[in-house]
């Protein structure tokens, strides 16, 4: 069974991630048209947010309320995104050299 807290499932519509956030819905529908933000699709055509991509959107509003163009913008979430990826892969060589270390003393 999938909680309604799942940060990935797909629940709200663009009029709701708008009002959550204070933006215009249309702001929302041109971050899937310029392809800053993908969401998932209904059965009927209408684009559905998790909870992770309404907080992405927040975090567009802010960095466009900041100055940055969408292009922008697109490039700082994918720097990040790479970063947030970088620093699993050096949390995980981490942890094994730490395991190797462990086991070759005892």
């Amino acid at each position: 069974m999938v909680s309604p807290f799942d940060e990935e499932l797909a629940i709200f519509s663009v009029s709701q991630v708008a009002s959550m956030l204070g933006v215009q819905a249309a702001f929302v529908r041109r971050l899937d048209t310029e392809q800053v933000i993908t969401p998932t699709r209904s059965d009927g055509g209408h684009r559905r947010y998790s909870h992770a991509e309404v907080q992405q959107v927040q975090r567009v509003a802010e960095l466009a309320g900041e100055g940055l163009s969408l292009a922008g913008v697109r490039r700082v979430l994918e720097l990040e995104a790479e970063v947030a990826e970088l620093r699993r892969q050096v949390a995980a060589l981490q942890s094994g050299q730490r395991q190797r270390q462990s086991t070759s003393e005892a």
